[in-house]
């Protein structure tokens, strides 16, 4: 799966295609035979491959003679593998945040992002169980760039692996960041999430586990009562 940033000088050919159909808009399997100078079978195999992963989609045109004709484009997916201003941008306001409002405004800020989110996926949530909904999750942060793989593990509970940080730079200035996604992870799966390894504290990947069989609410108000005993 491709999941870096593809810049002006690619040298994977799967890279080089999708730089071509980024600047060509749309191309035909002749059109990058020619510009990748590789067999039409090979073309095909990878924009079969760059279809699977959602970053390629095509539109079938008929021709007044012979058969039709099919013209690949980039999917709005492989938008975010070119870069853009985006990252700096969303720096620029954290800051202008922090320093009118210090972290209290950024975390704010950053609560509201989250609260909208949560709110645009709980549909894809409702009404499933537990394994499909580990699944489902880990799907949205894979399609944010975290390479987010999960596994079933004993006592009924699931791990969630994130092998990239999509905002590395990002978080390493606001931690806030890192407190966005087991709070998203709780809120869509219903149960309590708890990170077990943490790619700014040096480990190779990020790792939390989903406890299937304690719900949020649960540990919530296990956190309250704990809050308020001292």
């Amino acid at each position: 799966m491709i999941t870096q940033p593809i810049g002006d000088a690619p040298d994977k050919t799967q890279d080089v295609l999708l730089l071509y159909l980024k600047r060509q808009g749309e191309l035909t399997v002749s059109d990058l035979c020619t510009m990748l100078g590789i067999t039409s079978m090979a073309v095909r195999r990878h924009l079969a491959h760059l279809q699977k992963e959602g970053l390629v989609e095509s539109r079938m045109i008929r021709q007044v003679r012979g058969r039709p004709t099919y013209h690949y484009k980039l999917a709005a997916k492989a938008e975010a593998l070119f870069p853009s201003g985006g990252s700096t941008l969303a720096v620029d306001l954290l800051e202008a945040v922090f320093e009118q409002s210090g972290h209290k405004g950024v975390m704010e800020l950053l609560t509201i992002r989250n609260e909208k989110r949560i709110a645009r996926f709980k549909e894809r949530f409702n009404d499933k169980p537990i394994e499909e909904r580990v699944r489902e999750i880990s799907r949205i942060f894979s399609e944010d760039g975290y390479m987010t793989e999960w596994e079933a593990i004993e006592g009924g509970n699931f791990i969630i692996y994130q092998r990239h940080c999509a905002v590395h730079d990002m978080a390493n200035q606001f931690r806030q960041l890192c407190s966005m996604e087991p709070q998203m992870m709780e809120a869509l799966l219903g149960v309590k999430v708890t990170r077990e390894k943490y790619i700014l504290r040096d480990d190779p990947l990020c790792a939390y586990i989903v406890h299937a069989n304690e719900s949020k609410n649960d540990s919530d108000n296990n956190s309250a009562t704990t809050a308020g005993i001292g």
